[in-house]
């Protein structure tokens, strides 16, 4: 079994700027290369799980999404980073799918095809709903980023991403 740090897309891998579609409103958030790349020399898996109703609500395509993907696959190539896998969802909140957090399904998904270990994974997002998708995993090490007093249900609670570093040594 594998190790993986799950990761939430906007507000964690770039800023949330409201329905990213584009390669120039695409920015990376601080520290975001030194934290993968911490992860990556202690073994985890790097997969993104990101819910993209941008796609179901019209305002870009599945296109569009995967034109970026791959711009910010091959932007973490040039700094020596991996990114194992992206699952994502493309349909809007009312749709009652089961692959948008805070259901679970994009983890699940993930956690079947790598054979990963649950126990020693970890999720890191900016929403209670990455919160509550990991633990419907049973990801139990869960991180929140830009928590607000209303963040209970995260395991930890950091500002910035570079903190989770302290947090996931091994």
């Amino acid at each position: 079994m594998q190790k993986a740090i799950f990761l939430d897309r906007d507000g964690v891998i770039n800023v949330d700027k409201a329905y990213v579609s584009k390669i120039e409103d695409f920015e990376f958030c601080d520290g975001v290369f030194e934290t993968l790349r911490h992860f990556q020399s202690l073994g985890y898996l790097l997969i993104i799980v990101t819910n993209q109703s941008g796609i179901g609500r019209g305002y870009y395509s599945e296109e569009d999404f995967q034109t970026l993907t791959a711009w910010m696959l091959k932007e973490f190539l040039h700094v020596n980073i991996q990114i194992d896998a992206i699952y994502h969802c493309p349909h809007a909140p009312e749709a009652n799918c089961a692959c948008r957090k805070p259901r679970s399904g994009m983890l699940k998904a993930a956690i079947a095809a790598f054979d990963i270990d649950v126990a020693h994974s970890w999720m890191i997002g900016d929403k209670p709903s990455d919160i509550e998708a990991a633990h419907g995993a049973g990801i139990t090490q869960t991180i929140l980023l830009h928590p607000t007093l209303s963040s209970t249900q995260a395991k930890y609670c950091v500002n910035f991403l570079l903190d989770t570093i302290n947090l996931i040594k091994q």
